[in-house]
C-alpha cells in the first residue's frame, strides 16, 4: 500500500510538472500539504481519473484576510477606515467630542474600539458610506498607494503570501476558476485584487453595504448608503457562493473559523473535494496564532480539519518564504 501511494504521488508530481512547466509551487516545501494539492489537481484534471472534474465545475474559493494576505495586528480594511477618520476629520468638527472618533483622533485605538461592534460599525459607516462607488474606489487606491504596515513597513499589497500566489496561478493553469469569498468589503477588495492576485472584480464576493442609483447633474451614479446589505462571513459564505457563483466549489481555502461553513459546504458535494486551512505558526516571519486569537481565530475549524482529514498548512514548516520579494 505504501509503495502504491508513493508511486501515485510521484506520478502526480511528474504530471503536474509537465503540465505546469517549471516545478509547481516552488515556494512550498516538499511534504504532505504540497503533495495533497498536487494529487488533488492531478486527479481532478485527468480524464481517466475517477476524480476527474470537467473544467466548468473547477471552482476554487479563497478567503482573503489571513489566507491570501496578512491580517495582524488588525484587519487591513479596519486600518484603512482608521486612516480615513483622520483624513475626513477636518470636515467633521463634531468628531472631536464624539466617540469613537474622539479617541481615534487622539491616537487611542484601544479606547476607540472599547465600544465593541457598535463603535466599530460607526467607524465603518462614517468612512465607507456617503460616497459614490467611483469615489470610494479612488480612496481605496490612493490609500494602498501610500499606506505602510506599522510593523513591517511594507505596503499592504506586498504583504500577500507568495506560496498562495503560486497556488492561485497553479490552479488557473490547470483550468480552475478562482474566486475570493471574504468577510471583507467587496468594494474595498475589487479595486486591487486583479493586479495583485489575478482575480478580476467579478470573481470577488464580500460583505457589502446598500447602494442606490441617483442622477447627479445629469450623470448616473451609484451612492453607497450607511446600511448593511450582506455579511459574507461564517454562514454567509455558502450563501454568497450560491448567489454569486451558482456552482458548489470543488476546492476551498481558509484560515479561520469564519471560513468553516465555506469548507463544510465544499466538502459536502457528492464528488471529490479539497479543503485546506492555512495555519499561522511562524512567529518569526509572520505571526503565530490560532485558537485564542481575537483576529483570525482557528479553533472549531482546526478540530474539524483534523477530524475530517482536510489539509492543514503550517506556515512555518510548509512555506519556504512568506511574502514576495520586495519591490523597489
Amino acid at each position: 500500500m505504501r509503495k502504491r501511494r508513493l508511486m501515485c504521488l510521484l506520478a502526480a508530481a511528474a504530471w503536474a510538472a509537465s503540465t505546469y512547466g517549471a516545478e509547481p509551487l516552488p515556494s512550498w516545501n516538499d511534504g504532505a500539504a504540497k503533495e495533497s494539492i498536487l494529487r488533488f489537481v492531478s486527479e481532478a484534471t485527468q480524464e481517466a481519473s475517477p476524480g476527474y472534474v470537467p473544467p466548468a465545475d473547477r471552482i476554487a474559493v479563497f478567503d482573503n484576510d489571513g489566507t491570501l494576505w496578512a491580517e495582524q495586528p488588525i484587519y487591513f480594511q479596519l486600518r484603512f477606515a482608521l486612516d480615513q477618520v483622520h483624513l475626513l476629520a477636518p470636515g467633521h468638527p463634531e468628531w472631536k467630542d464624539k466617540e469613537p472618533f474622539a479617541s481615534l483622533l487622539k491616537g487611542d485605538l484601544k479606547g476607540a474600539l472599547a465600544g465593541g461592534e457598535r463603535g466599530l460599525m460607526e467607524i465603518m459607516m462614517a468612512t465607507h458610506a456617503g460616497t459614490t462607488t467611483e469615489e470610494f474606489e479612488t480612496r481605496v487606491k490612493e490609500w494602498l498607494a501610500t499606506a505602510k504596515h506599522p510593523e513591517t513597513g511594507l505596503p499592504y499589497t506586498q504583504m500577500v503570501y507568495q506560496p498562495m500566489l503560486e497556488l492561485l496561478d497553479y490552479l488557473r493553469a490547470n483550468g480552475f476558476k478562482t474566486f475570493i469569498v471574504s468577510g471583507g468589503g467587496i468594494e474595498f477588495m475589487r479595486p486591487w485584487t486583479e493586479a495583485v492576485y489575478g482575480i478580476p472584480p467579478e470573481q470577488v464576493i464580500g460583505s457589502s453595504i446598500k447602494t442606490r442609483f441617483e442622477m447627479r447633474d445629469g450623470n448616473p451614479v451609484l451612492l453607497r448608503l450607511p446600511e448593511i446589505d450582506f455579511i459574507d462571513d461564517k454562514e454567509g459564505k455558502p450563501v454568497g457562493i450560491h448567489q454569486y457563483i451558482g456552482r458548489r466549489p470543488i476546492a476551498a481555502f481558509g484560515n479561520s473559523d469564519g471560513d468553516l461553513q465555506m469548507l463544510q459546504w465544499t466538502a459536502a458535494r457528492n464528488a471529490p473535494s479539497f479543503c485546506l486551512y492555512v495555519r499561522h505558526t511562524d512567529a518569526e516571519r509572520e505571526w503565530a496564532y490560532d485558537r485564542e486569537s481575537s483576529i483570525g481565530r482557528l479553533d472549531k475549524g482546526l478540530d474539524e480539519a483534523l477530524a475530517r482529514g482536510w489539509t492543514i498548512v503550517s506556515m512555518k514548516d510548509d512555506w519556504k518564504v512568506i511574502y514576495p520579494p520586495k519591490k523597489n
